[in-house]
């Protein structure tokens, strides 16, 4: 009896010491062995072992995983935002408008064209951290639902990206821009990104009350937290995620278009869930939302690879979001938070 007792013991303790993200990197295995058997079973071929279709891959993903980075720590505070690929594409349009060459003679502002690649990417940065200060200050102030104050972004920054250049594509940056989005730079910037917030998120005040608002608002509140103001941060770094994102897309295309960004909110709140951040707040990290990232571009390229229908690639992305919120409200029931 008493050695049942302790060989029990001993296994919660196990499964108590896994990390959280040890259950998606599980999922990821599986996925990336099931793709594997059908590229043998439908193509003849690997999936997994091409290293040029696992660059394709990581570049694919990598310009949403740096809004997810955003969107990760908006939703740890309890959170939503669908504003960021709106506000992707207007950032893209006015950074790309500052950053064209003399020759081009359809420049938006021919008198300020070969500027310094600094002018466009602050001023790109800008416009994204100005967009996200307004949601959070819509939030944090007037206390509307974050739903409804990034839903209407959303459609504002839509708006304003369309109607900057009257919807016309903005196109020729200079050699330094371009350089931004070439080659493997868009998966370094993504790295960099991932590392520095995974760093605040669990070494900095800034982390904890992030986690701490998330988890219970009022007692954040009652400990002292400026909750306001720390929502506004949250907010702004969010859009500021997003504007670099529009950055490195344009600079990738080098061009802006009017489609630019569509979906891809939802394509980051997918990889976040995915990634285990609960959309009830307080839980979530860099790494569960990078492990989605890689989980959702092995599914796309994937359904890709062994000819399944964008439209059916859709529908099952669909059920797979839906599978992971379900999975997440069972977690959650399961600690008592619901």
């Amino acid at each position: 009896m008493t050695t049942t007792t302790t060989t029990t013991m001993a296994g919660e303790t196990r499964r108590r010491a896994l990390p959280p993200e040890f259950n998606v990197f599980i999922g990821l295995v599986i996925i990336a062995a099931v793709f594997e058997l059908l590229g043998w079973f439908v193509r003849g071929d690997s999936f997994l072992f091409n290293l040029q279709r696992i660059n394709i891959i990581i570049l694919q993903v990598s310009v949403v995983g740096i809004i997810a980075i955003g969107v990760t720590q908006v939703i740890i505070t309890g959170g939503i935002d669908l504003s960021s690929g709106s506000v992707l594409a207007m950032t893209a349009f006015i950074a790309m408008s500052f950053a064209q060459v003399s020759s081009n003679t359809r420049a938006v502002y021919p008198s300020l064209t070969d500027l310094p690649v600094v002018v466009p990417v602050a001023i790109g940065l800008g416009v994204g951290l100005l967009a996200g200060l307004t949601n959070g200050l819509l939030i944090a102030l007037t206390k509307i639902p974050p739903f409804i104050a990034t839903l209407g972004m959303m459609v504002t920054a839509r708006g304003i990206a369309n109607w900057y250049t009257r919807g016309q594509p903005v196109s020729f940056p200079t050699e330094s821009y371009a350089a931004i989005g070439q080659g493997m730079m868009p998966v370094f910037i993504f790295i960099g990104v991932a590392i520095l917030f995974h760093v605040l998120l669990n070494y900095t005040l800034y982390g904890r009350r992030t986690y701490a608002i998330g988890s219970n608002e009022q007692a954040a509140r009652v400990s002292g937290i400026n909750v306001e103001r720390h929502l506004m941060l949250v907010y702004a770094i969010a859009g500021g995620l997003a504007g670099l994102a529009g950055i490195v897309l344009s600079a990738r295309g080098q061009t802006a278009q009017g489609g630019m960004g569509f979906m891809y909110e939802l394509q980051a709140i997918a990889m976040t869930v995915i990634g285990g951040t609960s959309l009830t707040g307080g839980r979530g990290s860099i790494i569960g939302t990078t492990l989605g990232m890689v989980i959702f571009g092995l599914i796309i390229s994937g359904f890709t690879f062994i000819r399944v229908s964008a439209y059916y690639q859709e529908i099952i992305m669909g059920i797979i979001i839906v599978t992971a919120v379900v999975l997440d409200v069972y977690r959650q029931r399961a600690r008592g938070r619901l």
